[in-house]
């Protein structure tokens, strides 16, 4: 049976160095720039994948695909100045272009907001050409100076989807927050990842926004990962790149703006919250192999073996599955199951001679690790059966080990004491007030999450009281350790 997650978060950082490399997906730590990865073939198909799901859902809601440069002189980036401010510690630059000294610098791409913006003011000059919705699929550059992770805290985010959008109003600005909100839930439901939504504190929003709408997990190990977030720019980039449009009115005004990304956390929330000790448990929707057969060859019987084995695939490719067939015969069964339960496969599929003589397969889900045996002319059925079992069962699972570990508390010891014991996320009556927040992080040692949208969560605060003051409270305040 799969291993329980408290196992797992005794020495969850070793754990997940151990599947990536195991399962194939990314090489890290032996690259000469710290901070920097590869990726695996097997790895490079999950990425594909998850890629492709989340550019089919902005693709659908009407977002253009484009493609900027990596590198933005100094004077753009420098234009908002509360964004250059946000990113000066974080910021790579290119000095000499051969042995020659620059006359400006360049910085390889943090984000691109200013870039897109230059653009912007150059195409945008009526109302009739917005909304207007842009995003790109890149690798951004950002000085990691903390400890740095495989996926989760990198120097290169070599898989960063951000999107742009300009707007006619701040009203049409905020509905696009919505969709941009719902695009995101559907992806990490589409993954069976479990997730809050907050509004982060002022003093933790994007540079240069207005505010920031954030989603973040649980990891095993109890601490929250942001994996995704929205900001609405108002007008501050627009202002500073000089994008104004004709109004239906015919006045003048400057586009209010958006933009919301994600990156290869979304990957890394996959390995870590639906895995085990045995390796990685993928859905389906983005496993690169759905289901691997193995034979298992017996002497005399290879010919046999191998011809029930590829009629199964066959009939299983035609089915649209992802599937694969293990023909090595070098290495023993036990060592090929080894391999493919740390990769994912939802189902292994199991032929031998005992299969053949009684035209049966053997079936075992990745999730429990639990064997049937089903008949060969149910083999399809069974099989799609199955992998919606195993879809809905992680799913299950992981929102139930997350929503297990949020614990609302009235008062500071109670939150200090559950996050120093089992870490997850507390969350407390909050006035609102800043000098609070920040209490609240000094006094609990977490940081401070934000708090619910009441769009997605209503929140009751009959009689409820601050944490730190005692004034009434108007929200509730959402705290972790964090990655």
């Amino acid at each position: 049976m799969g291993v329980s997650r408290e196992r797992w978060s005794k020495k969850f950082s070793e754990w997940f160095d151990d599947v990536l490399w195991k399962a194939e997906i990314y090489d890290y730590g032996r690259y000469p720039v710290k901070g920097c990865g590869v990726w695996l073939p097997y790895g490079f198909k999950l990425r594909k994948n998850i890629i492709e799901l989340i550019r089919k859902l902005l693709d659908e809601t009407g977002h253009e695909e484009v493609l900027f440069p990596i590198l933005i002189p100094e004077d753009l980036l420098a234009k908002e100045a509360e964004h250059i401010r946000g990113f000066s510690g974080e910021v790579y630059w290119v000095t000499h272009g051969g042995t020659d000294e620059l006359d400006v610098k360049l910085a390889l791409r943090p984000t691109s907001e200013t870039i897109i913006s230059l653009y912007e003011s150059y195409w945008l000059k009526s109302y009739k050409q917005l909304p207007k919705k842009y995003y790109q699929i890149v690798s951004i550059f950002r000085y990691e100076t903390k400890a740095t992770r495989p996926m989760i805290r990198v120097r290169e985010v070599t898989t960063f989807k951000e999107a742009h959008t300009a707007h006619h109003s701040f009203e049409d600005a905020e509905r696009q927050i919505v969709e941009a909100l719902k695009i995101y839930m559907r992806f990490y439901d589409e993954l069976g990842i479990p997730y809050i939504v907050s509004k982060r504190p002022d003093w933790d929003r994007f540079a240069g926004a207005l505010y920031t709408i954030a989603l973040d997990t649980l990891m095993p190990d109890g601490r929250a990962m942001q994996i995704g977030t929205v900001h609405l720019l108002g007008q501050n980039f627009s202002k500073a790149f000089e994008i104004r449009v004709q109004l239906e009115d015919e006045s003048i005004d400057y586009v209010w703006q958006t933009s919301y990304g994600i990156s290869e956390r979304a990957v890394a929330s996959i390995i870590s919250v639906h895995g085990d000790d045995h390796g990685c448990t993928l859905p389906s929707n983005i496993a690169p192999v759905q289901v691997v057969i193995i034979p298992i060859w017996i002497k005399g019987r290879e010919a046999d073996i191998n011809k029930y084995s590829k009629e199964v695939y066959e009939e299983l490719k035609k089915g649209g599955l992802r599937v694969e067939v293990d023909e090595r015969r070098e290495i023993g069964p036990g060592a090929k199951f080894y391999e493919w339960e740390a990769k994912g496969v939802p189902v292994r599929v199991e032929i031998g001679a005992k299969e053949v003589d009684e035209n049966k397969v053997t079936l075992v889900r990745r999730d429990t690790l639990e064997r049937m045996v089903v008949k060969r002319d149910n083999v399809l059925d069974e099989v799609k059966s199955l992998v919606s079992n195993i879809d809905r069962s992680i799913r299950e699972r992981a929102k139930k080990f997350m929503f297990e570990k949020i614990i609302r508390v009235d008062n500071v010891e109670d939150a200090k004491r559950i996050i120093a014991e089992r870490s997850g996320i507390v969350e407390l009556p909050w006035c609102g007030r800043a000098s609070c927040g920040h209490r609240m992080e000094e006094v609990i040692e977490a940081r401070t999450l934000g708090s619910p949208l009441p769009i997605i969560e209503k929140v009751d605060l009959s009689d409820a009281k601050c944490a730190i003051c005692g004034r009434e409270a108007k929200t509730i305040m959402r705290l972790s350790k964090t990655y």
